[in-house]
């Protein structure tokens, strides 16, 4: 990460524009993965407001071999750049350009620490290229893992997480979120 030498009133714009920012709702669907996220499209109409209304302008440009540059900048002429590199799957313009794509939304959220709402696919498509990824077992009433599973939730635990970790049947779902 480079930034300007002085960096408080930036400082002070992105406190203002995360007050302003709302979660970011997954609008676009990966039928390869089954799975949704929240496009490129997305992200730049949830910010484009808050970060006007903050003073702020974002730029992202490719950079070297695969690279990405994204500079935020303040009306007060401060700034905050970084320097994100992804090789893509397939050496090729469509390669490239997802990978581009993939690496701006990346970039922007982490950037501006956005709040992506619900599922994410956990970076399957950047991990298995075009193989998809390992299903996930379903958990079963009365077994080990159910048991298991009744633990963390009573421990603070979330359905959501379990969710990453397994299939729930709507019985089995409803089985551990009925409070007893």
């Amino acid at each position: 990460m480079k930034k300007s030498e002085s960096v408080k009133e930036i400082c002070k714009a992105l406190i203002c524009f995360k007050i302003k920012v709302e979660g970011i709702r997954k609008d676009a669907k990966n039928p390869f993965f089954k799975s949704t996220y929240a496009s490129l499209g997305s992200i730049i109409d949830a910010i484009e407001e808050p970060l006007a209304e903050s003073g702020l302008a974002v730029m992202q440009f490719p950079t070297g071999d695969n690279g990405l540059t994204t500079l935020v900048m303040h009306e007060s002429g401060e700034w905050i750049e970084s320097n994100y590199t992804m090789t893509p799957v397939k050496n090729d313009p469509q390669g490239i350009g997802s990978c581009i794509t993939y690496q701006k939304r990346y970039a922007l959220t982490a950037a501006l620490l956005l709040n992506i709402l619900e599922k994410d696919d956990d970076a399957n498509y950047a991990t298995y290229g075009t193989s998809a990824p390992a299903e996930l077992p379903w958990l079963n009433k009365n077994s080990q893992e159910f048991a298991k599973v009744q633990a963390y939730l009573l421990d603070n635990g979330t359905i959501e997480k379990v969710k990453l970790k397994y299939k729930l049947s709507k019985e089995v779902e409803s089985l551990l979120t009925t409070k007893s």
